[in-house]
């Protein structure tokens, strides 16, 4: 994808990043627009543009440096809540084609609010909904 995706720009070095942490499937970089302190992005190096596109086999690379950052932010700067989010297509939200996880350091207090509008009378509908999977 190369010089159309900002993300495989930064893994190869052509834009700017700030590392939190790399190994050699995935990047993660502190987000340009972040929502707290130490928001970071994790990507993997190759192009995938959402989780519909990921291999299987990339997915736990890409698991296992979420966590790795998680790690890092609780042993270094004493983070104990985080939220991770991630979004797969335009409805969904998703701004950046190139499949990537937020990892949010959260803190009581921090403003951020996050809300879902749950529906209930779905519930109804769940023997339905699992017969679709089968």
């Amino acid at each position: 994808m190369g010089a159309d995706c900002v993300f495989c720009r930064i893994v190869e070095g052509l834009e700017p990043s700030w590392k939190v942490y790399e190994d050699d499937s995935t990047y993660a970089f502190l987000d340009i627009s972040p929502f707290s302190e130490f928001h970071t992005l994790v990507v993997p190096r190759k192009h995938f543009e959402s989780m519909f596109d990921l291999p299987s086999e990339e997915v736990s690379s890409l698991s296992l440096a979420v966590k790795a950052v998680v790690d890092l932010f609780a042993v270094k700067v004493g983070i104990t809540d985080v939220q991770i989010l991630n979004s797969s297509g335009a409805v969904a939200q998703q701004d950046v084609f190139h499949v990537h996880f937020h990892v949010v350091p959260r803190a009581q207090g921090d403003g951020l609010d996050i809300r879902r509008k749950t529906h209930p009378e779905w519930q109804s509908n769940f023997d339905s909904l699992i017969s679709r999977l089968s």
